[in-house]
Parts: structure tokens; sequence; C-alpha cells
């Protein structure tokens, strides 16, 4: 069994560590442009020195709505540097988001980029206290002759900030100058680290508080769990870092291992194909949606890809059927992996559980990653189930959350000691273990579509109609139904160049009568082009549901 020394530092020292030992490699790299872990390092310090000049000490709270630039990379060091915690948000979040999200965090300045900078100051006029805005631009970042050409691409000229409380990221970085010092203690690795906003386990949004040993030990794991060493590896960091998965895995993770970030700001299906040829990374993570893209991306015909040590898919269900064609895409691209399907919440990160390297149970979602246990109760209680039995799973190891921001009531009632004398965090997840201790996901525990009383799995739908060779991926929901109080409809967006027929239709509707059971069965199928997708990149299930619950009045 691997044993992990998790040291008790903060997670800017882990990157000073991987400073020392590679000051010449590759920290990170943008649109072409490569940072080395010296120069990192320096520009981490000059980030720390200049919150300090802003006013930001130890405990202040920053909100970072930013993509994945290396401005938002140097904010998120620079603060944990000083003490300062980062809440990181979804530049694309909406106007009344982003000033809940900074409200409800106290933060006392945000750092955005400029062509969000109307939307941002629009979110902070209804504010009660003032918020310093640190506006940053991409082209400041992007080698020659990028940076001259990118105001080009540009729809509209950002609007020329004007206020007291805001600022230019060149006279932010100015204001450092006049820092000559920065504190010589660091954070203790039990503070809070970084905020991160999730739904939890009630739907409802919550800041999450992660501290520094969460995220360390979720690196240290990862690399234990890899089955490869993660050393000097490039990553392709395209999981927004809003996100426990982007942030953890995409971000931390190689740092700590003295690897490249190859930082991409903005994921376009019609770019993937060349980004992967440009950067040829070791190791690709990314959400379901990411690999279906893989698979419908155009440029990659015929070539090799095997420079790729590890394909990662979490942040939401992957299908049996997906893994199947990710599974053979990679290997008729001579990658000599397989997709491993991780599993874990923003409330521990993120992954706390990986399929092995070279193995799989077909629908089980791995192992549970080193130092990290995994249990399965009876739903609403702390009473564990026998192997085999479904029930809520729970989680306990050094990645579990602190706990929820100003919110002592839900954080009772998601970390519970079961009387074993752990922490346990029930994730609000459906699942069972079976008797080698591999874990299968069965639904969210709200998800559930319950027909004439019978509960019915989304994901189980969603694998038999992806299954059918036409077919790139699909979502069931529940819908409104007067008799049997819920019926299941399902909506599926077809593979490309496929039109679609009622023959599809009833091959689908065949296939579901032969392999779930009879209340399982959509009663309606509809097809699409796309389907809505959250932020991250998930379906929007929710979205979906609404839309038929509007229709039904």
């Amino acid at each position: 069994m691997t044993v992990i020394d998790y040291p008790r530092t903060s997670m800017c020292e882990m990157l000073y560590r991987s400073a020392e030992k590679k000051p010449e490699s590759a920290a990170y790299q943008f649109q072409g442009k490569v940072t080395d872990y010296q120069t990192f390092v320096r520009k981490m310090e000059d980030t720390a020195k200049s919150f300090l000049a802003a006013g930001i000490g130890q405990g202040d709270r920053v909100t970072v709505c930013m993509p994945n630039t290396p401005q938002a990379v140097d904010c998120f060091y620079g603060l944990n540097r000083i003490g300062a915690v980062p809440t990181m948000i979804h530049p694309l979040s909406a106007a009344s988001e982003i000033a809940f999200y900074v409200e409800s965090s106290g933060s006392k300045a945000i750092v955005t980029l400029d062509i969000f900078y109307e939307k941002v100051q629009k979110a902070l006029d209804g504010l009660d206290h003032p918020v310093e805005i640190i506006l940053a631009r991409i082209r400041d970042e992007l080698p020659f002759p990028l940076n001259l050409l990118y105001p080009l691409t540009l729809k509209e000229k950002p609007k020329k900030p004007e206020g007291k409380h805001v600022m230019t990221w060149v006279r932010f970085m100015a204001g450092g100058r006049t820092v000559k010092n920065l504190p010589e203690t660091f954070p203790e690795w039990d503070d809070t680290a970084v905020i991160l906003f999730s739904g939890g386990t009630t739907g409802k949004t919550k800041g999450i508080l992660l501290t520094n040993m969460n995220l360390n030990a979720l690196a240290l794991q990862t690399g234990a769990a890899a089955e490869f060493s993660l050393d000097g590896l490039r990553m392709l960091s395209v999981m927004p870092l809003f996100h426990g998965f982007g942030l953890g895995i995409g971000i931390h993770t190689p740092v700590v291992f003295g690897g490249t970030c190859i930082l991409v700001p903005q994921f376009t299906v019609k770019t993937y194909a060349n980004l992967i040829k440009k950067t040829r990374p070791n190791v690709l993570p990314g959400v379901p949606t990411l690999f279906e893209a893989l698979l419908r991306t155009e440029g990659l015909e015929g070539f090799d890809l095997s420079f790729l040590r590890g394909v990662f898919c979490g942040g939401d269900s992957l299908s049996i059927e997906l893994k199947k064609k990710v599974d053979a895409f990679l290997k008729e691209h001579n990658a000599g992996v397989q997709i491993r399907e991780g599993y874990g919440t923003t409330e521990c990160v993120t992954a706390s559980c990986l399929t092995p390297y070279d193995y799989f149970k077909e629908g089980s979602i791995g192992l549970p990653y080193p130092d990290m246990h995994y249990q399965i109760v009876k739903v609403g209680t702390c009473e564990k189930v026998k192997n085999g039995e479904e029930g809520e799973i729970c989680i306990s190891g050094p990645t579990v959350m602190k706990g929820y921001m100003d919110n002592p009531e839900e954080t009772a009632e998601t970390l519970r000691d079961h009387g074993d004398g752990r922490i346990w965090l029930h994730t609000g997840d459906l699942g069972i273990m079976d008797d080698d201790g591999f874990v299968y996901f069965r639904q969210r525990i709200k998800r559930m579509i319950i027909v004439s009383g019978y509960n019915v799995y989304p994901s189980q739908v969603e694998n038999v109609i992806d299954s059918h060779p036409d077919v790139l991926y699909s979502c069931a929901v529940g819908v409104a139904d007067d008799y049997k109080m819920q019926k299941v409809k399902a909506f599926v967006v077809l593979r490309p160049g496929v039109e679609a027929s009622d023959r599809i239709r009833e091959e689908i509707i065949a296939r579901c009568r032969e392999m779930v059971s009879p209340y399982a069965v959509p009663r309606e199928i509809e097809f699409r082009e796309e389907l809505p997708k959250t932020l991250v990149g998930k379906v929007a299930y929710r979205k979906l549901e609404a839309e038929e619950a509007a229709k039904a009045g």
C-alpha cells in the first residue's frame, strides 16, 4: 500500500521546492510563450508585493474572475504567499452571480480581464462597500507578433476603466515596487487557501473552504495513483481555474511535480486538433464533453498520439459507451493508454477515486486514491451497508474540505462523524462498492427519476442510448406525468453527418426496451444539434428539466 508523507506546508512553498529543483524548466506555457520556474517565482513574488501595496493582507479575500492565463496563476500563488485567500470564479458568470460571489466572500478586490470590465463594474455597483478592480490584458502575456495582432480579433474595444477603485494591471504591478520585503512567514498547512463555489449536496450555491493541505495532498495522491511518473510532464490545463479539477489537477499537480501547465484560456472544438499537435501534452484531463469533442475534431486523422501518458476524465459521469469510443480512438492513434475515469466532488477538491492504469471493471469509477477512504451508507444515516448494496457515497481523507463558508448548519450536515473517529463527507451521490473495493457511481440522489414509485437512474438510460452507433451523447430527464408522476424523456445528439429520423428513434426505443426496465424506457425522444452545458462543460440537465417544467405550465 502506498504511504505518502504529506508536508505541512503551504501551496507556494511547494512551488518554491519545484523552482529550486528545476529553475530553468518550463512552469507554464501560454499561446507559445514559455515561463520557466525561476521566472514564475519572481512573477509570483512581484504579484504578492503588488497585492500588499493595494492593501491586501493575511486573511483577506480576493475574487479571481479569470480564464486560464498567466496573470490568474500568478495571482493564485501570489495571494497564497501573503496568506490571502483567492476566490476563484468563472469570468463568464452573469453580473448578478459575480455580485453574489464578491459579496458573500467579502472580497476586498477582484482581478479580471479588461474585456469583462463593464460586466464586473455593473456587478459591483450595487454593493455597499467599495471593491478594487484590477484589470489584466491577454495581449500582455502573448508572444510577438500575437500581442500586436490580438486587438484585431476583438469584436469590441474594451471600455476604458474609470474611477478611483479601478486600476490597470500595469499600475497594479508598479505599486508592488514600493514594497521591499514579503512576510517572513508562510500560511499554515491547515489555513484556508482557496474558496471554490459549488451547489453542494442541496443544489444551493455555497463557498467551499479548501486548505493548503487539501490541495497539496491532492497533488501527491494524484502522483501516486497515476501509476506513472508525473515528474516534469506536460499537462494540458484546459479545465478552468474556478473548478477543483482545473485548479487541483490542471495547475497545482504539475507545479508540485515540476511539470509544465499548458494554459488554455478558451476551449473550442475547431482549435482542439491543432492545440494537441502543437503542444504535445503528456497528460490530458477533461470532462466527458471534451472527449466527445476529441472524437469529432478534424485534423488528427493518422496523427501519432504516443506521447500521451495519461488521459483522465472527471467532473461528470463517463458513459460506458463513450469510454469504449475514446479507447478505440486512442488505440487507432498509437496512444498506449486508455481513458481513466475519476470521481470526486469540490468538497474534496476534485478526484478521490480513479480507475487503475491498465485495468477496469465496466461501469466502475475505480479504486479510492491512496489515503482516501470510502464508505457506502444507508441514505439519510451514518449506517454502513454491505458490499454490493446501494447507498450514499461517503469519503474521508486529507483532501476533505474545511467546511462551507459561513454555513455551519450545512457543514454539520455534510461532514459527519460515523463513530469511528473519522470525519466523513456525505456526497449526496448514490453508489455501490464491490468485494474488491471498486466503487460504482449510480446517480446524484436528487437527480433520480421516480416513475410509478420505481427509481430510474438517468445514467443507465443514457448508457444504453449512447451505445447506438449513430449517437454521440444523450441526456435523460424526468418530466411530469399525470398518471405515473414522472416519465422519462431523452434528449439525443447524433454523430456528425447523421440526420435524425424515425428509424433511429425506433431503434433507440427498441434498444432501451431490451436493456432497461419497462418503466425506464423513454416515452419521448427529442433530437438536438447540441445540449446546454454548464460553465464546466457538463450537460446542464437542470436546464432541460426546467424547459420541460415550463412547457407543462
